[in-house]
């Protein structure tokens, strides 16, 4: 359950020597944001705006940070603008092996093994597998050794023929919304390494196994508040809802980008399954 040492990501923008406007047109465009509403929430105006777009005035740092927080464009992202305005970053990046973060690791540590006998994990911006707790090393018993090598990728153990997918039940379904999940982070990062880590993961073929799907309901259904996730843990089917949590307002890089990924049991049998363990 030792934290892992984190690894630095590559800037996921347009270079800087395109200048701030540029960079703030293609966020406020993603968005979906026209000028005024941007001006209005930025306490600004359209023309301001307009100006700042096309370089014919300079944001200042201030104005920047602002319309970069109303953009709602990601911590590692927000340093980019700032250089690319000629500042320089406001957020810093500690490695999470540093010892500046020694409190939050303990605290990362002390929460994901409060939470056995069920499984929590956390995860980089890349999926990576920074901490995970005996919950989750219960379930990838008997994954290859292959699959286990440093770094240790989520979305790689799930999905992959040879890892987690032939044992879960219902793969379609959960295979969907993770590759759902990370479209959307792609298109909140706009990363690279992130969009190529998704067509990797994409193209990995369905098991025969889930051919299975649908065909091993419990006997007495119980209602799901969400999607399950429905795997095979030594024969029998465990059932779990999946709870994501993130820091609120996040002042260094890597841990704005660090997920906490809790899994809920999904029906009292595999709640005392687990605690049975």
């Amino acid at each position: 359950m030792t934290i892992a040492a984190s690894h630095k990501t590559p800037p996921a923008v347009t270079p800087a020597e395109k200048g701030v406007g540029p960079l703030l047109r293609a966020w406020r465009e993603q968005r979906r944001v026209s000028q005024l509403e941007l001006a209005l929430r930025a306490d600004s105006s359209a023309r301001h705006i307009s100006f700042i777009e096309t370089g014919r005035s300079k944001p200042s740092e201030e104005m920047v940070l602002r319309l970069a927080e109303h953009l709602d464009v990601p911590v590692r992202e927000r340093n980019a603008l700032l250089l690319a305005a000629g500042y320089a970053p406001r957020y810093t990046e500690t490695p999470l092996d540093d010892p500046a973060l020694d409190t939050l690791r303990e605290g990362l540590e002390r929460l994901i093994q409060g939470y056995e006998p069920y499984p929590a994990l956390v995860v980089d911006a890349l999926y990576d597998v920074v901490a995970a707790n005996r919950g989750v090393l219960m379930l990838l018993d008997g994954i290859p050794e292959s699959l286990l090598a440093q770094p240790l990728n989520a979305m790689r153990l799930t999905l992959h023929p040879q890892g987690l997918a032939p044992r879960i039940r219902n793969l379609r379904q959960w295979r969907g919304h993770l590759l759902a999940q990370m479209q959307q982070h792609i298109a909140l990062h706009r990363s690279q390494r992130l969009r190529e880590l998704y067509e990797e993961v994409a193209a990995y073929p369905v098991p025969e196994a889930d051919d299975r799907t649908g065909t091993d309901e419990p006997a007495s259904p119980v209602p799901h508040f969400a999607l399950p996730l429905r795997i095979e843990h030594e024969g029998r089917t465990l059932s779990f809802v999946s709870s994501i949590s993130t820091f609120n307002t996040p002042m260094d890089v890597t841990v704005a980008e660090l997920a906490i990924e809790t899994l809920v049991p999904a029906d009292p049998a595999t709640a005392e399954y687990l605690r049975s363990q």
